[in-house]
């Protein structure tokens, strides 16, 4: 089964985007390939007895047919969490930074649904911090410096599972839905899904990294981990990817009423850093 990959990076653009909110609250307080869904079900190799151990990975990776479905990740600094809706082109994306050294907090939520953005913002450990509705927050891209700060939906696998994999030197099937291998991060798509540069700092061992993967009863992917190695001054780390509740997961819509509101200006202020 043949994957499009699209832009990686959605995870990274929402972490990304809450650093520069966290910096820009900061100096104000001192005054972040996708598989694009497809149009039905497509037979799977896995069914196969010919398909290879990656090739069977591969089609586990979320196509878009199977419903909306929740997904959950980590790098080095952070967790994300939220929900995919093929069907609404839609994906929610939660994230919580913890306390910085000026000892501030940050929990930011996106919802995206085709072209349309919001955004929620709450700050927390310091008297004087901005206050935010606590409603999702309707963005307008024109008045955003990098309109590519902030999610987008470019296609159902925003965890880069599809890139990671199809990069893979070797994949073993130790048991059942149980898979092992190494991965290439420093080929071009692969490299996309990690930090800028972070790909090139880890010299040869990009092209090793070890991986572990579990695909669940109902053939979906379930999760993909990366033992990302230190690099300099960088710790090594775990990157992680977990899809769950595949066609169960709350299907996503468009908030009305009193549940959004259109963005301050103070929103825009600390999205532009």
């Amino acid at each position: 089964m043949t994957h499009a990959t699209g832009t990686a990076g959605t995870i990274l653009r929402t972490v990304g985007t809450a650093a520069a909110v966290l910096a820009a609250t900061t100096l104000l307080a001192g005054c972040g390939p996708k598989n694009e869904p497809a149009a039905a079900p497509q037979s799977s190799p896995s069914a196969s007895p010919s398909a290879s151990p990656k090739e069977a990975l591969l089609d586990a990776v979320p196509d878009g047919t199977e419903g909306a479905f929740r997904l959950s990740g980590k790098d080095a600094s952070s967790t994300v969490d939220g929900r995919i809706d093929p069907a609404a082109k839609g994906l929610e994306l939660n994230m919580a930074m913890p306390r910085d050294s000026d000892g501030i907090a940050l929990k930011m939520s996106f919802l995206v649904i085709e072209d349309q953005s919001w955004v929620k913002v709450k700050l927390s450990g310091r008297p004087g911090l901005p206050k935010f509705p606590d409603k999702w927050m309707k963005l307008d891209r024109a008045k955003l410096t990098d309109a590519a700060s902030i999610p987008t939906y470019d296609g159902v696998d925003q965890g880069n599972a599809g890139p990671l994999i199809q990069a893979a030197t070797s994949v073993e099937e130790k048991s059942p839905g149980q898979y092992v291998g190494f991965i290439d991060v420093s080929e071009t798509e692969a490299a996309k899904a990690l930090e800028d540069g972070e790909a090139a700092a880890l010299g040869e061992a990009a092209k090793k990294v070890p991986f572990t993967a579990v695909v669940g009863a109902d053939k979906h992917l379930a999760s993909l981990t990366l033992k990302i190695p230190a690099a300099g001054k960088a710790k090594a780390y775990d990157y992680v990817v977990r899809y769950a509740d595949y066609g169960s997961a709350p299907k996503i819509s468009v908030p009305t009423g009193a549940a959004a509101t259109k963005a301050p200006a103070m929103a825009y202020e600390l999205l532009n850093g």
